[in-house]
């Protein structure tokens, strides 16, 4: 790993667009701290030799299960601003087309630099203790289960199946490039899941919720490799091809169920988009509380562009219909979406310009929320091993305006952040914003 700023294409990027200082005068009720790090997690950090002399892995969390970045020397997953704002990074992160933010130390303390000011005092996430220990069956607990300061997070299926069908995984996303690099367990196993959920919860204060996470599982004919049949995948004469990955969420959440004395406890799941029959199940058979299935793009065009393998399989459209019949069986305000913020500016398909895309994304996001769905946004970071690879993202004013407008709508929907807030998550700007 290099502590040295990433190479920038162009030099002069910092007079081409506003910069912190200027957007934080131009929305004055936008939060410094959460204007702050929306734009660490744009632009990306890295560190002086000073600032990783001073990480401590006995101390300090440096791996989870879905780190994809390989170091020389311990990093810090993510960070902590002096307000308790998270800062989630998920390690080394830098936007080739601008510097990265420079994490810096004096000797007694962490900062974000930038052009030689310090920004703001940082600290490393801590890690926890179950972290250091292992399951019965030898596994170390880290890989099963990650920690942020707000959740405990199970990845069950660390691959993506859209990704064995040609051309079929999300554009921005890099879950095949890292799989193949770092080849982990693709899955987990349960009694090592509700094992490391168990020790998990004997440290108080810990943990807000639990969060199922993982790529697609896609129960498809044997040496299926083209993609042309998944239009046809959700007719009544095959089998549903998620039920698979319904089976999956539905036996761990019923066996982590057992840890609780309640019927529902707090928890959210991200999975593909279920049929009402499928929501159903989830609601009853388990305690889950909250569902999430991620449109990524609010835009019917880009949407089959970005993401053609969700849409080959369900379609933009059915999509949306799927999370409000989510909705109606969760109750609104317990049904989100997430976007990759910015992807929507994409070349050669995306918006034009900012003005277009921020415009378009938030009408949609207005229709979603009236029929009971609140969406979240993510910066998108241009990953390497993702389709995307090289791209351009936003600037940090199109970022602030995106979260004040999905705020916004939340509020005159009188719709709770709840689920997917700093609480919870951390790694919205747009809930961030329910602090205010």
């Amino acid at each position: 790993m290099t502590t040295k700023p990433a190479q920038v294409n162009n030099p002069s990027w910092r007079a081409l667009e506003p910069s912190l200082s200027e957007v934080g005068r131009k929305y004055p009720n936008f939060p410094p701290a959460v204007l702050l790090k929306t734009d660490v997690q744009r632009r990306g950090v890295t560190y002086s030799p000073e600032a990783l002399a001073q990480v401590d892995p006995a101390r300090h969390m440096t791996t989870i299960r879905s780190n994809y970045y390989d170091s020389d020397r311990p990093i810090p997953i993510s960070l902590t601003l002096n307000d308790g704002t998270s800062v989630y990074l998920e390690g080394f992160l830098a936007d080739s087309h601008r510097e990265p933010y420079l994490v810096d130390h004096d000797g007694q303390n962490a900062y974000l630099v930038d052009q030689g000011q310090a920004l703001g005092q940082v600290t490393y996430w801590e890690k926890p203790a179950f972290y250091d220990k292992r399951t019965k069956s030898g596994k170390p607990m880290w890989q099963i289960v990650s920690a942020r300061p707000q959740r405990h997070t199970i990845h069950p299926k660390q691959y993506c199946d859209f990704w064995k069908l040609k051309g079929q995984g999300c554009k921005f996303c890099a879950m095949d490039a890292n799989y193949r690099k770092n080849r982990k367990d693709p899955r987990l196993s349960i009694p090592d899941i509700v094992e490391t959920i168990a020790e998990a919860l004997k440290e108080p204060g810990s943990s807000q919720s639990l969060f199922l996470t993982g790529g697609s599982l896609l129960t498809l004919p044997p040496n299926q490799k083209s993609p042309e049949p998944l239009s046809g995948a959700l007719s009544e004469a095959l089998p549903d091809p998620l039920e698979g990955e319904l089976e999956l969420y539905l036996g761990i959440l019923k066996a982590l169920g057992a840890l609780f004395k309640s019927p529902k406890f707090p928890s959210q799941l991200i999975a593909t988009a279920f049929n009402g029959k499928q929501l159903k199940r989830l609601y009853d058979e388990t305690g889950l509380m909250s569902y999430t299935a991620d449109l990524e793009v609010l835009n019917e065009r880009l949407f089959d562009w970005i993401c053609p393998g969700k849409s080959k399989l369900i379609g933009y459209r059915g999509w949306k219909e799927r999370l409000y019949r989510a909705a109606e069986i969760f109750g609104p305000g317990n049904v989100n979406t997430g976007i990759v913020g910015g992807v929507e500016l994409a070349r050669p398909k995306g918006f034009a310009t900012e003005g277009e895309a921020l415009g378009a994304t938030l009408a949609e996001a207005k229709e979603l929320i009236e029929n009971g769905v609140w969406v979240v946004s993510c910066v998108w970071r241009v990953l390497e091993g993702s389709v995307f690879f090289g791209q351009k993202t936003p600037s940090l004013d199109y970022y602030a305006a995106l979260s004040l407008g999905l705020n916004k709508l939340r509020q005159e929907a009188n719709f709770s952040v709840d689920l997917d807030n700093y609480r919870r998550c951390g790694n919205h700007p747009d809930t961030d914003l329910a602090r205010a």
